[in-house]
């Protein structure tokens, strides 16, 4: 069967640059990797075609000749060819990293380093403070040089040493079928030291754990859900290895009155009987103080007043959000008899005008006799 040209193996242009052939490889490698596809001899045919046209690409010699001869000019059998080459190699130690979860060392040799962990820090905050934003402190774990051994792990008077494992790399190879992949030493964890006397104080680890105080700037408008991010002080990383981060997670308390909705808030607003009917002037809450509600005569429950600007001014917003009051019209209880009489009276009257007082009773009654009918 006829080989498949390699630039089009791997879904690039015959003037793609290095960065575009490992890119389009790698993607091509984590998809079809026998390890990903176990018993999947369609998917290891496409990761050893990938494998092979990314080796004769990546090699600047190997590629001028498959552009000039095609795959004759690359045929090992027809004296082409030779060693391996450096990108494939950098490549293909990317994938192997992906796919195990181990770590690159420096320069491909030498203790394994590690980028530390991020760290998660809730922090609950009311709405009015989402809203005008505020400074504060928060205290966080942090990991600081054990004192004792200062940190080297090894108990005052001793040292670490070399690990016979794999003579200080961090780093050894395992067999794995048809290929070899490097793994994190399982004796020392990538150190490329073992410890044979421990320090007492951190147990081997070098440090110890403490808390830390941080500043933080919570910025006005910020939403429920949002993140904080601090940088660098997540957990320290390993041989060396970057910090993580810190990302502060901000969660906003329910609110008495409002809900938020992206910059807009929302509040119910109840209303007498009488004032729905005669209307009136109504005074509501805001972040900001009272705002003044005029409520004209006839309001009826599910109405929505509309205050511009009396909302949120988010993070990213170059304006404030709107106040939405839903106005509920409530319904008295525990009448007294001469309550309930006079307002039987009103009932009375209300019923001599005719359907005029009540319009929206006269169109449901209306569409409910067409529909029985």
């Amino acid at each position: 069967m006829a080989k498949r040209d390699f630039y089009e193996v791997l879904g690039v242009a015959k003037n793609a640059s290095d960065d575009e052939l490992k890119k389009a490889y790698r993607k091509l490698a984590m998809k079809y990797h026998p390890d990903r596809n176990p018993d999947n001899k369609q998917a290891e045919e496409k990761f050893k075609e990938a494998k092979e046209a990314y080796e004769v690409l990546s090699d600047s010699q190997k590629r001028g000749a498959y552009d000039r001869f095609g795959h004759a000019g690359v045929d090992p059998s027809a004296g082409g060819g030779g060693g391996g080459n450096a990108h494939f190699a950098d490549a293909f130690g990317d994938i192997f990293g992906e796919i195990f979860g181990g770590g690159r060392g420096r320069g491909g040799g030498g203790p394994q380093v590690y980028r530390g962990a991020d760290l998660r820090y809730g922090m609950e905050i009311t709405l009015e403070q989402a809203a005008q934003g505020f400074d504060t402190e928060i205290r966080v774990p942090s990991w600081e040089s054990c004192e004792v051994c200062d940190g080297s792990g090894a108990k005052p008077g001793t040292q670490a040493k070399t690990c016979g494992t794999c003579g200080g790399a961090g780093a050894v190879r395992m067999q794995q079928g048809f290929f070899s992949v490097q793994q994190t030493c399982p004796t020392c964890h990538g150190s490329g030291k073992v410890i044979p006397d421990p320090c007492t104080a951190c147990d081997g680890v070098g440090r110890t754990k403490k808390n830390k105080t941080l500043q933080v700037k919570i910025p006005a408008g910020i939403d429920d859900g949002m993140r904080i991010r601090s940088s660098g002080n997540g957990e320290p990383g390993v041989n060396g290895g970057p910090p993580g981060d810190l990302y502060v997670e901000v969660r906003i308390k329910a609110h008495d009155i409002f809900q938020r909705e992206n910059d807009d808030l929302h509040c119910e607003l109840p209303i007498s009987f009488t004032t729905a009917a005669l209307g009136g002037d109504i005074q509501v809450p805001t972040l900001n103080g009272r705002a003044e509600i005029t409520v004209p005569e006839g309001t009826q429950s599910g109405k929505t007043f509309r205050l511009r600007g009396k909302g949120i001014r988010g993070v990213r917003s170059s304006y404030p959000g709107d106040l939405y009051c839903h106005v509920t019209v409530e319904t008295p209880v525990r009448l007294t008899d001469d309550q309930k009489a006079i307002l039987q009276q009103f009932a009375d009257s209300l019923n001599e005008g005719g359907s005029k007082h009540s319009p929206q009773s006269k169109s449901w009654t209306e569409r409910v006799k067409s529909f029985f009918s």
